[in-house]
C-alpha cells in the first residue's frame, strides 16, 4: 500500500525475500521507476506551471501528448457490451495544435467547475477551451495568437476564478446511536467574481506581471495587466507562483530565482460591480471592466534546507547542511475545507517542495544519506507587533498611534522523504492533502494539521475516503497525475506519454482472515459522504461509481444506496406534497447511480433493482417535457411558430409515455387474471407475492413514479386542448396534428388512465391507513420499494385491493385486445426474446424518444474527429452516454433559440437524462 514506508512495516517479510530489497537506496542506474524523472524534476525548477495531464470535475481527462504539440482528452466509460468500466480511447483535439502554431506546450488548467480549460505553451501563450456538448468535444473558445510570443511572459502561476454560486457542501459522518449523521450545509464558494459571471483566469508572468483574462458577456476575451508591487529589480524574475482567492483578496505566493518566496495580496474590482442581462434590455450599459488594487502585505522569506525541524520517515536524523542541493519543485498555498456555511475560512499556509536531483545525494554525500525531497511549510499569520516597553515612555506628538497589524510567516515542522515528491494536490474537496511519489505510492495528510491519515484512529467520525483507509495501490510509475473529481482513482502520465489509470481499494473490514464491521461501515460512510459532496457540488460521479461497481458486493451495494437516501434526506414518500418531486435536485443523482449499479450490458434486460429506477428516470423525463413545452417560448415579445424538432421531441415522448402506460396495464391485467385464484385467500396471495418481481406493479404502488404518471396525464390534457390555440406552420403542424391523433388513438383515454390512478392512490392510503402508517412511518415502506424494488408487507392488501377490484372496474373502458397486442419492444423493459432482438437491431433516443438504426458496436464507431466538423455549420450528431450506454441525435447548433432554450432548461446540452455525460460517436455531418 503507499504507505508502507512510514508504516514501519518489514518490506523484506513483505516480498517473501530471504535477502534485502534495498528498496530505500539510491543505485548507480536509473531504474525503470525513474525513468524520465530526472527531466520532471528540471521542468517542475525551471517554471511552476507544468502540469501536463487534468482531470475535469465534468469528467473530461486532458493531457498533452509526447511531443508537446498536442492535446488528447479521455474519460471513464462504461462499455457497453460487458457493462465494465474503463478509460475510453483517446480523442486529439486538433483545434488546440492549430491554435498554438507549432509552440511547445507546458500546463493545462480546468476551471473550478469542470467546464473551461486553460492549455498554456512555452512562451507564455493561453489558449482557452470549453465543452459544450460532450467530454470529446472540447472547442475552441480564446485562441493562444492573442498573445505575444514573449519568453518573459511564461506562465509560471495561474488560478481561475470561482463562478458566484452557493453549493450544498458535506463536512463529516458520524456515527450517532449505531447510525450515521451527515452534516450538510451550504457554502458559497469564495471570490473575487466575474461581475457578469463569465470565466476569469488569473495569470503571473516570469517577468512579474500578473494577468486577468476574462470573458465579456458577449463571449470575446479581454485583458488587463499590471506589475506585481514591491518587485524589486534583482527580484524580477519568477520561477513559482500559487493563488488562493481568500475572503480579503487573492493571496499570492511568489518563488524568484533568488531564491526568495514573496507574499501578495491583491483585490479585483469590477466597474460596474454587476452585470445582469435582463436590466441591460431596459438600460443599456457597458460590460464590466475589472482593475487591480494591490494590499501590501509582503513578506520575503530567506529559507535554509533542511531545518532543524523535521518529521516524515526519519524525524530524528542528522543531515549536513544540504541548502545548496535543493532546488524548489513545487509551491502551493493550502486553504483547509472549511466546516461551516459562515464564509470564514481557515488560516492558510504555504508548502514548498524543495528536491534534490536523483544520484546526487550519492556523488556528494555518501554519508550519511540526505533526503531526496523536503517539504517546507509556512503558516500565514497577522498580528500586531509588540514593541520594548522602552518605547512607551518616548513622548509622542501624536495621540492614540495605531500599530498597523504585520503579516508574518511562521515555519512549521518539514516533512522530508526518501522519495522524490512529484505533485501535491488538495483533493477530496479540501479534506485531503495528497502526496504522490515517484515510486507510484501516494500519502494523505489531514490538510489541518498534516497528521497523516492511515485508516484506523477513528471509525465513528468520516471526514473523507483516505482517512478511513482508501488506498491506491502501488503501480507502474507516473511522472504527471491527477485525481479524478472525488479522489477515487487517479491517472497517470509516463515518460512515453501513456496513460495509467489507478483506482483506491479497501479491506471494507475483511484483514487477516477476521471481519471488522466498523471498518466495512466507515467505509460506505466514507463513500457515501463522496457521493453527496459530488451531488451537491454538480460534479461528476463516475470515478465513485467505478468503485462501486468493481468492489462492493451486491448487499454492499444495498447498504450504500439506503445510506445515500438518508444522507441526501430524500422522503420517498410522495403520496402528498407531490410537486416537490419536480424540483428536488438529488432524486435524479440517486436514481441514477442505483440504476447503474444493476447494467450489465446494453444486450440484456437490466435486475428489477435496476429496472425500476431507470424506468422512473424516463418518466421523469417525459413529466418535466410538458411543462417546459408550455413555458419554453414565454418572454418572446412577439408570438412565435413552435420548433419543429422540439414538438418532434414531445411527439416521441408522447408516444413512450402511452406506451408505456400500456405496458403497466397489459401486465397488470395478467396478474389479475393470475390471481384470480387466490383472490379469496389472503395467505395464498401473500406467498405467491413473493414469488413474482413484477416492474408494472412496483411502478404504480411507489408514489414517487406513480406521481410522476399523474403529471404525465396532467401534460397530454394540456397538449390536446392547446391545439387550437398553437401558432403552427409547416413540419410543426404536421407533428403537432400527430400528437393529437395519437392520443385520440389510445386504446386507454388519458382520463381513464386518471381514474386508475386514483384508484390506486386510494388503494394505498387505505393500506396505510389500516396499518397505522402515519407520515413519519410511510418512507420507510416507499424506500423499501425504490431501494430494494421488494412489495413491503403494509402494502400487500394495497396489491389485493387493486388486483380485485381497481383492474376490473376499469376493463369496460378500456380496449384490452389493443392492449394485448402491443408491441412494447422498443421500451427496452421486457426480458422476451423480441425485446433482445430490437436491443440489438435498433435504438431508441433517449431524450426524444424515437427509433434510430444502430450504426455501430465497437467504441467510437462512426467518429470522425474529436472536434465535430470545427467550422461552425449547422450539422447532425449523434452522442452515446458514458454512464447508460444510451444514444441521442440532434441537430447541433439547434434551429432555432427556442430550441436551444428548450434543451438547456432540460439540462440535456452536456449531459443525458439519468445524469451521464454525453460521448460525441459519429461526429457532425453537414446538411
Amino acid at each position: 500500500m503507499p504507505l508502507i514506508m512510514e508504516d514501519g512495516i518489514n518490506v523484506d517479510d513483505l516480498f517473501g525475500e530471504s535477502g534485502p530489497l534495498e528498496l530505500g537506496l539510491h543505485t548507480g542506474t536509473p531504474t525503470a521507476s525513474t525513468k524520465g524523472l530526472s527531466q520532471r524534476l528540471d521542468e517542475m525548477k525551471q517554471v511552476g506551471c507544468c502540469q501536463k495531464i487534468a482531470w475535469s470535475r465534468l469528467g473530461c481527462i486532458a493531457y498533452i501528448s509526447q511531443d508537446s504539440l498536442r492535446v488528447n482528452v479521455r474519460h471513464l466509460h462504461c462499455q457497453q457490451s460487458d457493462g465494465k468500466w474503463a478509460l475510453s480511447d483517446e480523442a486529439p483535439l486538433s483545434q488546440v495544435a492549430e491554435a498554438q502554431n507549432g509552440h511547445t506546450l507546458v500546463h493545462l488548467c480546468w476551471n473550478e467547475s469542470g467546464s473551461e480549460l486553460a492549455i498554456a505553451d512555452s512562451s507564455g501563450r493561453v489558449s482557452i477551451c470549453s465543452i459544450p456538448i460532450a467530454l470529446n468535444t472540447v472547442t475552441g473558445a480564446r485562441q493562444a495568437s492573442a498573445d505575444a510570443d514573449d519568453d518573459g511572459a511564461q506562465i509560471v502561476g495561474m488560478m481561475w476564478l470561482n463562478q458566484a454560486r452557493s453549493v450544498h457542501s458535506f463536512y463529516q459522518a458520524a456515527k450517532v446511536q449505531g447510525r450515521w449523521a451527515y452534516s450538510p450545509f451550504r457554502r458559497r464558494l469564495i471570490g473575487p467574481f466575474h461581475a457578469a459571471n463569465k470565466a476569469a483566469l488569473l495569470c503571473i508572468t516570469r517577468s512579474g506581471i500578473m494577468k486577468l483574462l476574462y470573458q465579456n458577456p458577449d463571449n470575446r476575451w479581454a485583458e488587463i495587466t499590471a506589475e506585481l508591487k514591491n518587485t524589486s529589480y534583482s527580484d524580477r524574475l519568477l520561477t513559482h507562483a500559487a493563488l488562493v482567492p481568500t475572503q480579503t483578496g487573492i493571496l499570492i505566493a511568489t518563488h524568484s530565482s533568488c531564491q526568495k518566496i514573496s507574499i501578495h495580496r491583491v483585490q479585483i474590482q469590477w466597474n460596474p460591480p454587476q452585470w445582469d442581462l435582463t436590466q441591460q434590455k431596459q438600460t443599456p450599459q457597458q460590460y464590466p471592466v475589472p482593475s487591480f488594487r494591490f494590499v501590501h502585505s509582503k513578506v520575503e522569506v530567506p529559507y535554509n534546507i533542511p531545518s532543524t525541524n523535521r518529521g516524515g520517515e526519519n524525524p530524528d536524523e542528522q543531515f549536513p547542511l544540504t541548502n545548496s542541493l535543493y532546488f524548489l519543485t513545487s509551491l502551493q498555498i493550502i486553504l483547509p475545507a472549511s466546516d461551516n456555511s459562515a464564509g470564514s475560512t481557515p488560516t492558510p499556509w504555504i508548502v514548498a517542495v524543495f528536491s534534490i536531483p536523483p544520484h546526487a545525494i550519492l556523488s556528494h554525500h555518501p554519508q550519511p544519506q540526505v533526503p531526496s525531497s523536503v517539504i517546507v511549510r509556512w503558516q500565514l499569520e497577522t498580528g500586531v507587533p509588540t514593541l520594548h516597553p522602552k518605547f512607551d515612555e518616548v513622548a509622542s506628538k501624536k495621540s492614540n498611534v495605531q500599530i498597523k497589524p504585520k503579516t508574518v510567516l511562521r515555519r512549521l515542522d518539514d516533512i522530508t522523504s526518501y522519495r522524490h515528491v512529484i505533485s501535491v494536490d488538495q483533493t477530496e474537496y479540501g479534506s485531503v492533502l495528497a502526496i504522490s511519489y515517484d515510486d507510484s505510492s501516494i500519502a494523505f495528510y489531514d490538510p489541518k494539521t498534516m497528521a497523516i491519515f492511515n485508516g484506523i484512529d477513528d471509525t465513528n467520525t468520516v471526514t473523507s475516503l483516505a482517512q478511513v483507509g482508501f488506498q491506491y495501490p502501488l503501480e507502474s510509475s507516473a511522472l504527471h497525475v491527477s485525481f479524478s473529481p472525488s479522489a477515487c482513482a487517479v491517472v497517470g502520465l509516463d515518460s512515453d506519454g501513456q496513460t495509467h489509470l489507478r483506482v483506491m481499494e479497501h479491506s471494507y473490514g475483511a484483514e487477516s482472515g477476521y471481519y471488522d464491521e466498523n471498518k466495512f461501515s466507515a467505509a460506505i460512510a466514507a463513500l457515501t459522504l463522496a457521493f453527496c459532496r459530488g451531488c451537491g457540488g454538480e460534479f461528476n460521479t463516475d470515478d465513485l461509481l467505478l468503485i462501486l461497481m468493481r468492489q462492493l458486493s451486491l448487499d454492499a451495494q444495498t447498504v450504500f444506496l439506503n445510506e445515500v437516501y438518508r444522507a441526501l434526506s430524500i422522503n420517498c414518500n410522495f403520496t402528498t406534497e407531490q410537486d416537490k418531486l419536480m424540483s428536488h435536485p438529488y432524486i435524479p443523482r440517486a436514481l441514477s447511480i442505483q440504476a447503474a449499479l444493476g447494467f450489465n450490458n446494453k444486450y440484456k434486460a437490466r435486475n428489477i433493482t435496476s429496472a425500476v429506477p431507470w424506468a422512473i428516470l424516463q418518466l421523469r423525463q417525459a413529466a418535466i417535457i410538458y411543462p417546459f413545452f408550455f413555458q419554453y417560448n414565454k418572454g418572446v415579445q412577439t408570438a412565435e411558430p413552435h420548433d419543429p424538432d422540439v414538438l418532434r421531441m414531445v411527439l416521441g415522448n408522447t408516444k413512450w409515455a402511452l406506451e408505456f402506460s400500456l405496458y403497466i396495464l397489459n401486465e397488470v391485467f395478467d396478474l389479475a387474471d393470475d390471481f384470480e385464484s387466490v383472490s379469496s385467500d389472503q395467505e395464498a396471495l401473500n406467498q405467491k407475492l413473493k414469488s413474482i418481481t413484477s416492474l408494472p406493479l412496483i411502478i404504480l404502488l411507489s408514489s414517487m413514479s406513480r406521481a410522476f404518471l399523474r403529471f404525465i396525464c396532467r401534460g397530454l390534457r394540456g397538449i390536446h386542448t392547446g391545439y387550437a390555440s398553437a401558432p403552427l406552420t409547416g413540419d410543426a403542424r404536421v407533428y403537432y396534428t400527430e400528437i393529437c391523433q395519437t392520443l385520440d388513438a389510445s386504446p386507454v383515454h388519458t382520463d381513464v388512465y386518471e381514474k386508475f390512478l386514483a384508484g390506486v392512490d386510494s388503494a394505498v392510503k387505505h393500506a396505510y391507513t389500516g396499518a397505522g402508517f402515519g407520515d413519519t412511518e410511510r418512507p420507510t415502506p416507499e424506500k423499501e420499494l425504490l431501494v430494494n424494488s421488494r412489495i413491503p408487507p403494509v402494502l400487500v392488501t394495497a396489491v389485493s385491493t387493486i388486483l380485485r377490484q381497481t383492474v376490473p372496474a376499469m376493463k369496460t373502458e378500456v380496449d384490452r385486445m389493443a392492449i394485448y397486442m402491443g408491441d412494447y419492444s422498443w421500451l427496452g423493459f421486457g426480458a422476451d426474446y423480441r425485446t433482445e432482438v430490437y436491443r440489438r437491431s435498433r435504438e431508441v433516443d433517449i431524450i426524444k424518444k424515437m427509433p434510430i438504426a444502430r450504426i455501430g458496436t465497437g467504441p467510437g464507431a462512426g467518429v470522425k474527429n474529436g472536434n465535430g466538423n470545427g467550422n461552425g455549420t449547422q450539422g447532425h450528431l449523434r452522442r452515446r452516454c458514458v454512464r447508460c450506454c444510451e444514444v441521442s441525435e440532434a441537430v447541433y447548433p439547434p434551429r432555432s433559440v427556442l430550441a436551444f432554450r428548450m434543451i438547456y432548461k432540460l439540462g440535456h446540452l452536456r449531459s443525458c437524462i439519468c445524469g451521464g455525460m454525453w460521448n460525441l460517436e459519429s461526429g457532425m455531418v453537414s446538411q
